[in-house]
């Protein structure tokens, strides 16, 4: 687990908007087995209302956890080939998430600055959809130490809700 000795985010801090969650997790350390990284680079899909969200359509199989308790992971396949790390927030029964897009390693000091990227190195499957980061013995998210400017931009990889600008971008790290 952390070597860092950091404070581990509880419960009630995903139970916040997820739009302020998607900001402040960036230079949060996020801990998978033997992996930590700074989180660089975050997108909010929020509700039955964004167009871009999994749970546009209601609760499936595929998006159950979304609407489960905040602080979970949600971990889907996409294209036949990715898989993308998201983190519940909100209430439960109100389905948000943040996308994971950007990871600094410190060990290896190297940056995966996208989803597929950052699953496919820390091999995060859909094996780990619906972990609780809470409480998790090797994989959550802890407090940094870190302000890291950010700069707020449209989300990518999406054909609806393009005008939202619900991506976050680390403007260093």
């Amino acid at each position: 687990m952390s070597d860092l000795n950091l404070p581990r985010l509880n419960r009630a801090y995903f139970e916040n908007p997820t739009l302020e969650v998607a900001q402040d997790l960036i230079g949060k350390v996020m801990i998978f087995g033997e992996h930590q990284g700074i989180i660089t680079e975050t997108e909010a899909y929020i509700g039955q209302d964004d167009p871009a969200c999994h749970a546009v359509r209601g609760i499936t199989p595929r998006n159950a956890v979304m609407f489960g308790p905040p602080g979970v992971s949600y971990v889907y396949f996409i294209y036949g080939m990715y898989h993308c790390l998201n983190f519940v927030t909100e209430k439960e029964g109100f389905p948000a998430a943040v996308l994971i897009r950007g990871l600094k390693m410190k060990d290896s000091n190297m940056h995966y600055d996208g989803p597929g990227k950052l699953c496919r190195t820390l091999n995060l499957t859909r094996e780990h959809n619906g972990l609780d980061l809470t409480l998790h013995p090797t994989f959550g998210v802890y407090e940094g130490g870190l302000t890291i400017p950010f700069r707020a931009t449209p989300r990518i990889g999406i054909k609806q809700g393009t005008d939202k600008l619900w991506r976050f971008i680390a403007e260093r790290f």
